[in-house]
């Protein structure tokens, strides 16, 4: 399976999606015109990828500086599946990293966290 890769612009993010390395990224601002075509493509990628998984440990980062309601409806609907793959035995990390200053990415993180019961989330605080 090829890696997943879209380049953020100014309204959406950057995804890297490595099934190598098990290892997935999203980063930089979530607000596209058509949220739900933005990340089809993606859920796509993540139902035949979570599909082959035997047995390994997945770790997804989300280090999203803003975000809208469209944006976290999804970012919802992916930690949902990652929940639900998590409850056959898959080891899944989810690291939401926020920086320090950011009071609002904290709270959604621990909403977000609050929902899920399977995979372990971690709230990542940083400075740049």
């Amino acid at each position: 399976m090829e890696k997943f890769f879209i380049e953020a612009t100014k309204a959406s993010p950057r995804i890297h999606l490595n099934p190598e390395t098990h290892r997935h990224e999203i980063a930089g601002e979530s607000y596209p015109e058509n949220c739900s075509s933005f990340y089809s493509p993606m859920f796509a990628w993540l139902e035949q990828y979570l599909g082959g998984i035997n047995g390994d440990t997945l770790e997804f980062s989300l280090d999203i500086l803003y975000f809208n309601s469209s944006s976290s409806k999804t970012f919802m609907d992916l930690f949902d599946l990652l929940d639900d793959v998590a409850s056959t035995g898959t080891s899944i990390v989810v690291n939401w990293r926020y920086h320090e200053e950011n009071e609002i990415a904290l709270e959604c993180g621990e909403e977000f966290m609050e929902e899920v019961q399977n995979i372990r989330f971690n709230l990542v605080s940083y400075n740049n």
